[in-house]
């Protein structure tokens, strides 16, 4: 709502442009109004609704109320358990396109330290080439799946020796390459006419094919033993540690 002064100012004005303005600002200040009111309802139909219901379901699920105290505890208990694994495993890290996020897990430390002395380490990030960037949906279903899939094979301790993008990623890897290289790879060659499927079908090359050591060269999992690489700090407590080495 507009302040009194103001509405005693333009309500007092005796000329016709006061008059016209004080009016375009009724109309603004009433669609305001009413924006701010769809906006409310719609929260109440879409969130709160929703909630009440639930509770409504739960609430007449656990007639006793040893019942209710037990599963708040229980709750309790999967709510933190859950909020410490998300610390634990730096979640909110992946929400950036920060290129150290990659060694939370320390098996990638040689693919950061070669990518470190690379070229491109100088001018890209890990998503530039590793995420496709067609649009903002398909670049963070394509991170969390593939983030996924990275955190169970680490946490199973089921990487190869020498890790390989698989097919999946290796179709946004060829694609991001010819993004970047568009100029160079549309008007002084023709290989930014070939993509993936073409080059495993065998009618043509990948970008690798030739440009084979860019920018992680030959590596392995022990290829850079002591690389000076942005390890994350650990989460056990001194104290911890302290007991564990005894």
């Amino acid at each position: 709502m507009l302040p009194d002064f103001l509405l005693r100012l333009f309500e007092s004005g005796k000329n016709e442009v006061s008059t016209i303005f004080f009016k375009k600002v009724k109309e603004c200040n009433n669609y305001y109004i009413l924006f701010c009111q769809n906006h409310i309802y719609l929260w109440q139909l879409l969130v709160i609704a929703p909630i009440m219901r639930t509770f409504e379901r739960i609430t007449s699920v656990l007639s006793s109320r040893r019942q209710k105290i037990i599963a708040i505890v229980v709750v309790g208990i999967i709510c933190g358990l859950s909020g410490y694994a998300m610390y634990a495993f730096r979640f909110t890290s992946y929400l950036n396109d920060e290129p150290a996020t990659c060694m939370n897990c320390h098996i990638m430390a040689p693919y950061y330290a070669t990518w470190s002395h690379s070229s491109h380490g100088q001018n890209t990030t890990c998503l530039d080439c590793h995420v496709p960037h067609e649009n903002f949906a398909r670049k963070w279903l394509f991170k969390g799946m593939d983030g996924m899939r990275h955190a169970s094979v680490f946490l199973t301790k089921g990487e190869p020796q020498v890790i390989q993008a698989i097919e999946g990623s290796s179709n946004v890897i060829m694609n991001n390459c010819i993004r970047c290289h568009e100029q160079l790879n549309t008007e002084f060659v023709k290989t930014g006419q070939i993509n993936y499927k073409m080059a495993k079908a065998g009618e043509g090359k990948a970008c690798w094919d030739c440009h084979r050591e860019v920018p992680h060269g030959k590596n392995s999992l022990s290829s850079t033993p002591n690389s000076l690489v942005p390890y994350p700090k650990t989460i056990v407590p001194e104290w911890l540690q302290k007991l564990t080495e005894k």
